[in-house]
């Protein structure tokens, strides 16, 4: 088993799914009490039409999805805390139009040799050295953000109203948290995808939250419970030769079945 650590492409990608769990522990347990799962899938799927424009411009497809990541978070940031009924509908919109500005962007682009398929259901067994570094660099970014605003986290996730009497700027840590869902699916991204991102942000963090009673012990949890699927989701694609994206979500799939079987209070201690 261990003899396959000999290959460096092969510890590149334990090493990035471990690196890409961490984030979607901590940010998808935000995503999940705050209720913005579609937002995030919203913000994941529209990247993609900065890596056809990247494509099509000559330029880092990762630094093109940052940007639309980014871009997306924004204006969906300021339609959902503006016109709260017509969120849905301007999300699907972005969402679509997205992927499909970045399908056209690829085709467009003269002479091109994409694998789609690596950007759409990741490509981890291929993660290079300096995105290890990258990933590294935007989870101190995530960890030092969420200890300074944690409190504030915690006020304007279960109870905005209160958070507001309490002086939080609710507004700006609302667009923080969309600027760090786009900072993780750009991460991972070269794990699972853009189809199944919103896959690893939502599973373990809904698991978390199921079995714990504080925002803490749910991003914890979550945390570890990505590292397991990750992790083991590697390991089983390898030996078996099929795609790790998928696999890793399908690992998180049974265990999220298996969950429905175990009441709430035997893990969480309630009576």
């Amino acid at each position: 088993m261990f003899e396959v650590l000999q290959y460096e492409f092969m510890r590149n990608a334990l090493l990035a799914g471990l690196l890409v769990s961490i984030a979607c522990g901590i940010i998808g347990s935000l995503v999940v009490v705050n209720r913005i799962v579609f937002i995030s899938g919203g913000i994941a799927h529209a990247s993609y039409g900065g890596i056809g424009l990247a494509f099509f411009a000559g330029f880092s497809p990762y630094l093109g999805a940052a940007m639309a990541a980014l871009i997306s978070a924004l204006i969906m940031g300021i339609v959902s805390r503006g016109k709260k009924h017509r969120t849905d509908t301007v999300i699907g919109v972005i969402w679509a139009v997205g992927m499909s500005a970045g399908i056209v962007l690829i085709d467009l682009t003269p002479g091109y040799n994409v694998d789609l398929m690596s950007y759409l259901f990741g490509s981890i067994l291929m993660v290079p050295m300096y995105s290890l570094w990258a990933m590294a660099g935007m989870n101190l970014v995530i960890f030092l953000l969420i200890f300074l605003f944690y409190k504030d986290f915690l006020a304007m996730s279960f109870d905005e109203e209160f958070a507001l009497a309490m002086g939080v700027p609710v507004g700006p840590l609302y667009f923080l948290l969309l600027t760090m869902v786009a900072i993780t699916v750009v991460m991972t991204i070269q794990v699972v995808g853009l189809i199944l991102v919103i896959a690893l942000l939502t599973i373990p963090s809904y698991l978390a939250e199921k079995y714990t009673t504080s925002l803490k012990a749910m991003m914890t949890w979550a945390l570890i419970l990505s590292i397991v699927f990750t992790q083991s989701g590697i390991w089983l694609s390898y030996y078996l030769n099929l795609s790790t994206g998928a696999v890793i979500v399908l690992v998180a799939a049974v265990f999220f079945c298996i969950s429905g079987l175990i009441p709430k209070n035997v893990l969480s201690g309630q009576s």
